[in-house]
């Protein structure tokens, strides 16, 4: 049966001084890309309040101040930052992924979240390994995150950034059948090359899965990048490396992408291009060989403290216990 999916993938720059102005600039966006007919509207990673662009250009001695300032201006899971989206997706029935620094009591942590058009949260993940420089920021995310969820547009999985580099972590996904794959990069850091790879990435994790590619990368102004730092020399690092873009089962972008400025992508997803590719190669199907390879998924989350509470023995079971042992002597 024949079914078109409306999706958006938003390159926009975030306000690097108010979680609030980023919100604002969040639903706004909600707003344009439905009014244009989407019902998928992707964000890009960690847009709320902000990237942490600080921790890719000053040296962890200095990065301390903007590191708490992430801290007061992060999101909480729930909160009314969230609230904001799910009612927006739900006004606007649309489903949303939006990229947060999600704050747990004394951490922080890379967070997608994936509301469905009915407003309704349906996940809720971290980035199970953050990259490099973004070890200094957050904690790391779970198994528990690696899941595929049943959404109005069908089956969602997501993955930010260079997790698309954990084989893995893209197989736990593509075991689940995902229908439509979630992505997003922060855009605007290390380079041309780095859009690039994320290219020739988006491409390749649509071929094998068999599934459809909706990515959205950040985008920092001039001002913004000088804001974060004076030298030009290290501005360098903050300019480029953005390729929002909607790919197809077949590896082909649905509409070129956005690799400079800001602006908004829409592309029909017809999905009868799912089966089309996955009856040539279905790579967790009969293109698999799972009596030879297979992944083995901890989809357990992790926890800090587990209780192991002793259960006092119920009064009859300690009456019993005495006159055993006085019938005994």
């Amino acid at each position: 049966m024949s079914r078109t999916v409306r999706a958006a993938a938003v390159q926009i720059a975030p306000d690097l001084a108010s979680r609030a102005a980023t919100v604002g600039r969040v639903l706004n966006a909600i707003a344009e890309a439905a009014d244009k007919g989407a019902e998928l509207i992707v964000f890009p990673e960690t847009f709320v309040p902000w990237y942490p662009y600080f921790s890719f250009v000053l040296p962890p001695v200095q990065q301390g101040p903007e590191h708490l300032r992430l801290y007061e201006e992060a999101v909480t899971v729930p909160s009314s930052e969230t609230r904001a989206v799910a009612e927006a997706a739900r006004e606007r029935n649309a489903v949303i992924v939006l990229g947060v620094n999600e704050r747990d009591h004394g951490s922080l942590y890379n967070t997608q979240l994936i509301f469905d058009a009915d407003g309704s949260l349906k996940l809720k993940r971290r980035k199970i390994t953050p990259t490099y420089h973004e070890r200094m920021i957050w904690g790391q995310g779970d198994g528990a995150g690696l899941k595929v969820v049943e959404t109005a547009v069908g089956r969602m999985g997501a993955l930010a950034c260079w997790e698309h580099y954990n084989p893995l972590a893209r197989y736990a996904l593509m075991a689940q059948h995902e229908e439509i794959h979630a992505s997003h990069f922060p855009g605007s850091l290390v380079g041309p090359i780095f859009g690039e790879q994320i290219e020739v990435t988006m491409r390749h994790h649509a071929l094998e899965s068999g599934c459809f590619v909706v990515n959205a990368t950040g985008w920092l102004t001039e001002e913004q990048i000088a804001s974060i730092h004076p030298d030009p020399k290290l501005q360098k690092g903050l300019r480029d490396g953005c390729m929002t873009c909607i790919i197809t089962p077949e590896g082909r972008h649905v509409v070129p992408p956005l690799t400079a400025g800001e602006g908004i992508l829409i592309g029909d997803l017809d999905m009868r291009l799912i089966t089309k590719r996955k009856r040539m190669m279905d790579s967790v199907g009969h293109y698999a060989r799972a009596e030879i390879l297979h992944l083995v998924h901890d989809t357990r989350p992790a926890q800090a403290l587990v209780r192991v509470d002793a259960t006092p023995p119920a009064l009859e079971d300690v009456k019993d216990s005495i006159a055993k042992e006085v019938q005994d002597a």
